[in-house]
């Protein structure tokens, strides 16, 4: 299986992405996993600006990057939106997958019509269910 080159994980419970990044690290689909609390600090790091700013124009580009819905600062409906308005260089071919304990059948729905997602899956995330995303989304 291919590596993906960087995974990146917007929660605020700093618990889940313990575990998720422990999931992903045993799955070995990449060698890079940037973790941020919200998706103001996702914009940060994906546009090099806050404190990520660089002064090259590479961007990170994530290709999995999984979005927590309930978050301070900024939650995963507004980092949704303004992903959509970044420039393709900032946005590389990310695959956005909303991670979320909502058990909201309107969140599924409203997720399912911004084009930024993905795809929607329940916390906390299981083996079988990583394994399903890279079949689905990275099927090489």
């Amino acid at each position: 299986m291919k590596k993906l080159n960087t995974v990146l994980l917007i929660d605020d419970d700093k618990a889940t992405n313990f575990i998720t990044k422990m999931l992903i690290k045993k799955a070995d689909i990449t060698d890079h996993i940037e973790t941020v609390l919200n998706g103001q600090e996702a914009l940060d790091y994906l546009t090099n600006s806050g404190k990520y700013e660089k002064s090259d124009d590479v961007y990170p580009q994530p290709m999995l990057i999984f979005l927590d819905i309930n978050m301070p600062v900024m939650d995963g409906w507004e980092f949704a939106e303004a992903f959509s308005g970044l420039k393709s260089n900032q946005k590389g071919d990310a695959k956005i997958i909303m991670l979320t304990s909502s058990l909201n059948p309107d969140d599924k729905e409203r997720a399912s019509k911004l084009s930024a997602i993905t795809g929607f899956q329940s916390k906390i995330l299981t083996p079988e269910g990583l394994t399903s995303i890279m079949d689905q989304y990275f099927p090489y």
